[in-house]
């Protein structure tokens, strides 16, 4: 008899068939990606529902055995900005409705705060207990992107709705908690801290001088890797300012060069991605264009020999809910340089894995780099360090394990005791729901 569970994880913009690397692919629908294929191969049974966004998709894919995708009609069947969808949620909305009338589940996973908008209906409409995963809030990115942020302001009140209603709220990371306690009242009982992981089959060391050939890379260059998504947050300019200044801090003969890793094509397009073209342009300012090279998007299975190429990985952004890149490169052995923000200070230890930094702070990364370009052997032992810390706190098992007790928590409350815990908040849902269009 099979004991699993049966879990909806909705993910509206983040679809586990996307590639990562794109403006809107990343952490989370890797993170979506394995957390429903963990599942299965455990023996639940997982639904992930997310936005139909091209036209001829099938409206139920397998992912693998036990897991599959189910494309629900949101809008145009084309790419929408994450931005722009949340006038599309309400179609959301009905159509996983339609669907859980007729296929029961245990209860529901909601990542990103639209997607809890559509678990939160649920729960009031059919019972359904969820749990949300935020992947990024949105009164910290206001804080970091001010005018930049283009997210419509009825986010901050949908994501504390959903921080108050729902059943468990799971914090990636200890920044993460002491936000949603101090900006959105979490009830602490009700919040639990699972973080991000790496799949241990996709990244593992390997031969430098070997992942170098392999990549046409120089064999005696200090090589500086910066991988993922290219957007203004994640300051990747910063790492250029920098590598500018360590320029002049290195020995006589010896050159340095920054790799990055990223955007929305397999060649560097900077009319497809403009974050290249900002990029290249900030290079040739400071006059070290020749040692700042762009590959375009890599597919994930052609990533491992990057971040075994590198003498270092670098990670400075703004601000970071999360970052499951740094763990794939400690995976790899590679010290990690990162900002001293949000979940790059849970991930790496200061000092034992890596070093943090202040974002923002050129002249800070280029001390440590110019530290780690002059002593290898220090280098080694904090990458050594990273490997083992990934692999006993990290590993998507681990993080399975973590959303497993989770899941059982909210499994086990009453139907009847959820519905009367939430009957005034269903009076309060149909009143808004005539004032806020987007309910």
């Amino acid at each position: 008899m099979n004991t699993g569970l049966r879990i909806a994880l909705i993910s509206e913009h983040a679809s586990p068939l996307a590639p990562a690397g794109g403006v809107d692919a990343g952490g989370q629908n890797i993170y979506v990606d394995h957390v429903a294929r963990t599942l299965a191969r455990r023996g639940h049974r997982v639904d992930v529902f997310t936005r139909r966004d091209a036209p001829g998709l099938p409206d139920v894919q397998p992912l693998c055995r036990g897991a599959r995708v189910v494309h629900v009609a949101a809008g145009p069947d084309r790419y929408v900005r994450k931005e722009d969808l949340l006038q599309h949620m309400p179609q959301f909305m009905r159509s996983c409705e339609r669907w859980m009338r007729h296929n029961a589940y245990d209860l529901a996973h909601a990542n990103f705060f639209m997607s809890g908008l559509v678990a939160r209906h649920l729960q009031q409409r059919l019972g359904l207990p969820f749990a949300i995963t935020f992947h990024a809030l949105g009164l910290v990115r206001l804080q970091h992107q001010k005018s930049a942020d283009t997210f419509p302001p009825e986010r901050i009140e949908i994501e504390r709705d959903c921080v108050r209603d729902a059943d468990a709220v799971i914090a990636e990371c200890p920044q993460d908690r002491a936000d949603l306690i101090g900006l959105y009242n979490a009830a602490p009982q009700r919040l639990a801290l699972v973080p991000c992981g790496f799949d241990p089959q996709e990244f593992a060391p390997m031969d430098r001088a070997e992942a170098r050939r392999a990549l046409g890379l120089e064999p005696d260059e200090f090589l500086v890797l910066q991988l993922g998504r290219l957007v203004p947050r994640k300051g990747v300019d910063n790492v250029v300012h920098a590598m500018a200044l360590l320029r002049d801090r290195l020995p006589p003969g010896r050159r340095a060069r920054l790799l990055v890793v990223g955007g929305e094509t397999p060649e560097p397009d900077a009319a497809r991605t403009p974050e290249i073209g900002r990029l290249r342009a900030l290079a040739g300012e400071l006059g070290i264009a020749a040692e700042v090279q762009f590959t375009g998007h890599r597919a994930r299975h052609a990533l491992r020999p990057f971040y075994a190429a590198a003498d270092v990985f670098v990670s400075t952004p703004w601000y970071e809910p999360f970052g499951i890149t740094p763990l794939e490169a400690m995976a790899c052995a590679i010290p990690v340089l990162a900002s001293d923000v949000g979940g790059l200070r849970h991930s790496v230890v200061d000092g034992a894995t890596g070093f943090l930094v202040p974002p923002h702070d050129p002249a800070a990364l280029t001390a440590r780099l110019a530290l780690l370009q002059q002593d290898p052997a220090l280098a080694a032992r904090l990458g050594a360090a990273g490997r083992r810390r990934v692999q006993r706190l990290f590993t998507w098992d681990k993080v399975v394990d973590g959303l497993l007790g989770v899941y059982r928590g909210i499994r086990r409350v009453p139907v009847p005791a959820r519905r009367s815990v939430h009957a005034a908040g269903a009076g309060r849902l149909a009143l808004a729901a005539q004032e806020r269009p987007w309910l």
